[in-house]
């Protein structure tokens, strides 16, 4: 069977839908293409079950010219389900040309399933997209994996020594944790531990980046909701800032301080010692 996803919106709206569009492939036994902005492409790539990555700008009022190519390249598909993420007149005009007979959306005059988010974890919530052809999903067990040589190039810069490895990811902006406090814990942390290796994640640093350092610690202190999302998907143990606990899968290696990012000063620094083990 062959899938196509209409994926538009920002990074962390991407990476909640990996679970769901991977359950489908994987259930379906089937090929998946996907639409999104060319920013996003990098980050489907690492799913092997994307066959390709159809590039339009979705949030960027695209042409009539960007509508018709697209619209070839779905007709060209031969698709027989469509997940469409996205909304408006445009997208459901081409949709209801492409001859996709399965189209499952949240709104829209083309879809031919309407359906609404399950309960659950934001990513759990996409289930409802996959129950509307009999499939299941368990965003929680969904796991991303990256290429070894990405791995081994962030190894081979990380601080010597055999010390478990933490990676500091600050979201960077005026209402995260205080610098003073990210800048200290690493010390604090080594007067109990004094083997510990750290590292700080660098603001911009690429996804696949980003994702090979989170893959290769040992746990992860964010108020990033990107990298706290790609260490829910390595598996790594995270202690998430300024999040709420309903926004991640309740796992007892995640551990959320801080309802949201409102909250995040009135953290201190032995209520994130205690959340990473040190009593």
């Amino acid at each position: 069977m062959r899938v196509l996803a209409l994926s538009p919106g920002p990074l962390i709206q991407q990476l909640q839908r990996l679970p769901a569009l991977a359950a489908a492939a994987n259930q379906l036994q089937g090929k998946l293409q996907l639409a999104c902005d060319p920013t996003h492409q990098a980050l489907w790539s690492l799913l092997p079950a994307i066959e390709k990555v159809i590039p339009i700008a979705f949030d960027s009022s695209p042409s009539l010219a960007d509508w018709t190519n697209l619209l070839g390249s779905v007709r060209e598909g031969d698709f027989q389900v469509c997940f469409n993420f996205a909304q408006g007149q445009q997208v459901n005009l081409m949709l209801s040309m492409s001859h996709i007979p399965i189209r499952i959306a949240e709104q829209g005059f083309a879809r031919t399933a309407l359906v609404e988010p399950s309960k659950g974890w934001p990513a759990q919530q996409l289930d409802c997209y996959l129950q509307a052809i009999g499939l299941t999903l368990d965003a929680d067990s969904f796991r991303l994996f990256l290429p070894d040589d990405s791995l081994q190039k962030v190894r081979d810069q990380h601080p010597t020594g055999e010390g478990p490895l933490l990676v500091l990811a600050p979201n960077g902006d005026d209402g995260d944790w205080p610098t003073q406090q990210w800048l200290a814990l690493p010390n604090a942390i080594k007067g109990k531990l004094p083997n510990l290796r750290s590292i700080t994640l660098p603001l911009k640093a690429p996804l696949i980046h980003r994702a090979a350092e989170v893959a290769c610690a040992d746990v992860v202190l964010s108020s990033c909701p990107i990298t706290q999302l790609l260490a829910v998907y390595t598996g790594v143990p995270l202690v998430a800032l300024g999040t709420p606990a309903d926004a991640l899968p309740k796992r007892d290696e995640i551990r959320c301080l801080g309802a949201s990012h409102a909250d995040i000063n009135s953290i201190n620094q032995q209520e994130v010692l205690n959340a990473l083990g040190f009593q």
